[in-house]
């Protein structure tokens, strides 16, 4: 039978790998994706990314999106009742980076932005402008996202390591 203890590492790995698939993907957006769709012209760039948006929104992107955002805060709980023991900071830093840092940014300033960009009409001059916005503001919070799930992921494999 699993001792609490080895249940705890077992939530904290799966924590610590969700966090990272989730910062690997945000890394990408943030280092090239975003960067392509800035090179091309702002009709394409938009209809892209209206594109990229609607296959996000997935059973199997939400399911692990939402269930590492539990795992967290199972892990979170696990270490507020732990609170002396190695490894319990770690654990309460990563696991407050990511449903803070990465759900909470996503739910309150991506989504509304990729919302706001679903109804624009790519070949319309108007666009242009919004287009140029939405990647200067998109981008920035997907920076913080990128930053909170490399922060989560590393705290999260060194309170898994102690």
């Amino acid at each position: 039978m699993a001792s609490d203890a080895d249940v705890g590492r077992v939530l904290t790995l799966l924590a610590a790998l969700g966090c990272g698939l989730m910062y690997g993907m945000f890394f990408a957006f943030s280092a090239f994706v975003m960067k392509a769709l800035a090179r091309l012209p702002a009709s394409v760039g938009i209809a892209a990314m209206q594109a990229i948006n609607v296959a996000f929104i997935n059973r199997l992107f939400l399911a692990i999106f939402m269930g590492i955002a539990a795992l967290c805060a199972c892990v979170a709980g696990l270490a507020i009742l732990r609170w002396h023991e190695p490894g319990a900071a770690c654990s309460r830093i990563g696991s407050a980076n990511y449903p803070i840092g990465v759900f909470g940014v996503t739910m309150l300033r991506s989504v509304p932005l990729n919302k706001t960009l679903a109804r624009l009409a790519p070949a319309d001059q108007t666009s242009a402008a919004a287009w140029v916005t939405y990647l200067r503001d998109w981008s920035a919070w997907n920076h913080a996202r990128s930053v909170a799930g490399f922060a989560a992921t590393a705290a999260l494999v060194i309170a898994f390591g102690t």
